[in-house]
This record gives C-alpha cells, sequence and structure tokens, in this order.
C-alpha cells in the first residue's frame, strides 16, 4: 500500500528524535584525534574526530569554543564533552562539542605553550629590556589592593628606600576580567607618566589563578610599556609568560620591591665613601701640586733668570754671524752671475740681426710692389677680354647688323606670329622705333603650302 511509505524526511526526523531522547547520547565523553580542522575566525568550528578505526563529525559552536584556553590544531589528541544528533538535511549524524581539552596535558598548561611558542616566534622575549633607575622617585604597583603584595611591597620600600613615593593601580589579578583589567591600568601608569618603576604582581597560586598573567593582551601590554616593568607573578618555581615578557622578573613581591629601590642606608654609606675618595683625590692633587710648585721655585729658571737671557744672547750672535756670511756669500754669487750673463749679452749683441732683417724687410717690400702692379694689370687685361665678350652679346651689337626686334602696344616681346594680339605693332631699330599696322598675318604652314 502507497501509506505504507516513508518520506526520507519523516525517517530522518524520527532518526533524530531517536537521537535526542536516548540518554546515553545526551551526554558523550568522547577521546579521539582532531582531523579536517581549519580554524574560522569568529565562527562556529567544523572538524572531525577520528581513531585507529572510527570517525565521526563534529562541530563546536562559537560560543562554546571562545571558552576554551588553546587552539586546536590537526593532529592533536582531545578530550570532549558534547551529545549526540542527527544533521537532517543530510541525514549525518554528528557530536555537538560542549567542552574540550587536550588528552594527556591540561588545557591551559597547552594554551601556555602555544602563546609561549607564538611570542617567541615573534621575538618578543628577545626584545632589548629596559634598566631600572637606580634612584627612583614615584613606583607604580599594579595589583590586588587586598592582596598582601601591596603590604609587601609598601613594608620593603619603606624600608630600604623611605624616600620613594608608591602609587596603587588597583586591579583584579584573577577571573576571567582580570587580564583586560591589568592591561588597562598598565596603559593608565604609561598615559599620567612621571613614574619610574612598574611593578606588576600578585601572589602565588594555581595555574588557574595566575592564568591573567598567560594571556596575551597582557604580554603586549608589558612590551608596550615605556616604563621599566618588574614582574613578579606567584611563587618562585612559578613562570609566567608576564615574567618573560618583562624587562626585569622578581620571584616574590618582596624580591620586587628590593629590586625596585636600593638601600638608602648604603646608598647613603657608597656617598660617604665616594666623598671620602673624593676628599682624598683632592689632599693627593694638592699634595702633588705644592711639590711641582716647589720643585719649580728652586728651579734656576726662577732662581738665576739672567742665565737663560746669557744663553739666549750667546746664540743670537752666532746666528747673527752666520746671517752675515750667507748674505755675502749669495750676494758674491750673484755678482759673479751676473758679469757672465753680461759677457754672454754682448757675444749675442742684437744690432747684425736688426740690420739682416731691416735688409729682408726691403727686398719683400719691392716684390710686394712688383707683384701687386703685375697683379692688377692682369685683372684689367681680364677686365677687357670680359668687356668685349659682353659687347659682342649686347642686343644692341646685333640690332647695328640690321636685326630688329617687335613688340605691341603693351610693350610685350613677339617671337611668334601666333602672339600677336593687335593690328599695332612696333619695331625696334638699332637707331630707333618704327611703329606700324599688320594688315595680313600669314602662318608658317600656308606659306609652305602656297609655295610648294
Amino acid at each position: 500500500m502507497e501509506n505504507d511509505y516513508l518520506t526520507v524526511s519523516a525517517l530522518t526526523k524520527y532518526i533524530k528524535r531517536k537521537f535526542d531522547v536516548d540518554p546515553y547520547l545526551n551526554k558523550i565523553y568522547l577521546t579521539g584525534e582532531i582531523s579536517n580542522f581549519r580554524l574560522r575566525p569568529n565562527a562556529h568550528q567544523y572538524f572531525s574526530l577520528k581513531d585507529d578505526h572510527a570517525k565521526i563529525s563534529a562541530i563546536m559552536f562559537k560560543s562554546a569554543f571562545n571558552k576554551i584556553k588553546f587552539t586546536p590544531e590537526e593532529g592533536m589528541k582531545v578530550l570532549v564533552v558534547g551529545h549526540i544528533s542527527v544533521y537532517e538535511p543530510s541525514g549525518s549524524y554528528q557530536i555537538y562539542v560542549e567542552r574540550m581539552e587536550p588528552d594527556g596535558v591540561g588545557q591551559l598548561y597547552q594554551a601556555y605553550e602555544q602563546l609561549k611558542k607564538k611570542l617567541a616566534t615573534e621575538g618578543l622575549f628577545s626584545l632589548e629590556k629596559q634598566e631600572l633607575p637606580k634612584f627612583p622617585k614615584q613606583i607604580a604597583v599594579v595589583t590586588s589592593p587586598s592582596g598582601a603584595v601591596i603590604r609587601d611591597i609598601i613594608t620593603t620600600v619603606r624600608r630600604r628606600y623611605p624616600i620613594a613615593q608608591i602609587v596603587l593601580f588597583p586591579a583584579l589579578v584573577q577571573g576571567t576580567e582580570a587580564s583586560a583589567d591589568i592591561v588597562q591600568q598598565i596603559q593608565r601608569v604609561n598615559e599620567i607618566g612621571g613614574f619610574d618603576t612598574l611593578i606588576v604582581g600578585r601572589g602565588g597560586g594555581s595555574i588557574e589563578d595566575l592564568w591573567p598573567f598567560n594571556e596575551e593582551n597582557v604580554a603586549r601590554a608589558i612590551v608596550a610599556s615605556k616604563i621599566p616593568i618588574i614582574s613578579s607573578v606567584g611563587h618562585e618555581t612559578d613562570t609566567t609568560i608576564a615574567d618573560l615578557v618583562a624587562d626585569v622578573r622578581a620571584a616574590t613581591p618582596t624580591a620586587a620591591a628590593e629590586l625596585a629601590v636600593p638601600r638608602l642606608d648604603q646608598v647613603l654609606v657608597d656617598l660617604k665613601t665616594s666623598q671620602n675618595r673624593i676628599v682624598n683625590a683632592e689632599y693627593q692633587i694638592l699634595e702633588q701640586l705644592k711639590l711641582r710648585l716647589k720643585r719649580l721655585e728652586q728651579s734656576p729658571v726662577l732662581t738665576a733668570p739672567q742665565r737663560i737671557y746669557e744663553t739666549f744672547s750667546q746664540r743670537l750672535d752666532i746666528l747673527t754671524q752666520r746671517l752675515y756670511n750667507q748674505a755675502d756669500k749669495i750676494t758674491g754669487k750673484r755678482k759673479d752671475q751676473f758679469a757672465d750673463l753680461k759677457m754672454r749679452l754682448r757675444l749675442v749683441a742684437p744690432t747684425y740681426a736688426i740690420k739682416q732683417q731691416q735688409q729682408l724687410l726691403t727686398t719683400l717690400q719691392a716684390r710686394l710692389e712688383r707683384a701687386t702692379k703685375q697683379n692688377f694689370k692682369n685683372i684689367h687685361q681680364h677686365y677687357q677680354v670680359l668687356v668685349g665678350s659682353l659687347d659682342h652679346l649686347s642686343p644692341l651689337k646685333i640690332l647695328s647688323r640690321g636685326y630688329t626686334y617687335t613688340t605691341d602696344d603693351a610693350n610685350h616681346f613677339i617671337s611668334r606670329v601666333s602672339q600677336l594680339k593687335s593690328h599695332s605693332v612696333q619695331v625696334h631699330f638699332s637707331d630707333g622705333i618704327l611703329k606700324a599696322r599688320v594688315d595680313q598675318v600669314i602662318p608658317k604652314e600656308k606659306e609652305e603650302k602656297k609655295n610648294g
């Protein structure tokens, strides 16, 4: 019968109902290895859990995923708590994970190691540390106002260096909101300014109690601080991320205070010692100067100063005599050189050379004059030849031999009968112009036909 058949949706819904009401599937404790995991920031996480023989799909909603302290990784073995149900659109069953922690390693310890590895890769642990001032005037302390930390710090500072001022910036040091509160107070100390040293700390406790000091935002706030920070978190055996990034790490709050300030009595002793050293050094310098002054007073320079002048006077006489001797020697040498040059000048007197050059100049002038006349004569003859040639080519010369040329009324030259525009023409002779009228024009072709 047709009514005996179920739809796929009805069957899937029935199976889902079976899963949802089964008390054994309502809360499942499962261990397995993470597979097909890809971190989706600020979103639901989809992955698989598997062992050597089986695999199950898993989903962890954003609200549950934000509560875990570590970052799941591919291949990581984990312990999860959740319930089993069926996803109707695909008909596949899956586990809805509500809690997750690493298998064999605590969740917080896993998160601690992951953050430590991340910050080490970025180089935050190897950054250059700021030096603590030797004589601080103001010390800021970020810790709980009700804990023993602030009391220990105040007691130690008052005992060692009472002239330093301590300012408490109260902050939560335990709980989910503690890290944000610690970061806010560190930033506040830097914004106010004027502090020489900043102590961040709390007393001992479990890893859960100390966890705010393992948060990434606290670590980055410590690194960004312009004021040197002493980290004093937990006991000597506890090491937090804050200890690793701080400029100085103290095992206890009392040790932090001892690192922050010197002992005033020891400072006074050191000052007294330095003062005595300065006085002794000045005394030694004065004694040395007195001894030197005494030696100078007993020196010949002061007891018999005329001896200095005697030596210099004798040296001056010797040098003066040397100067005179050298001057005479140089003058005699120059006289000999002058006499030699005078003799050589006489031997090469320029009078003969000048006479030869004058004769040569006269000869060259005569040659130039003859050449100029001959050149002028040649040019004149060439000119006569050119004038004769030009005269032979002159139209007037041709007209004188009986030739004429004809123009029209506009004085245009007529070389062909076809150029004639009117019956009036002018015939040009060598001695005048003849005005004539044309009665008939006979082209050359007609004339040749007539004669033929």
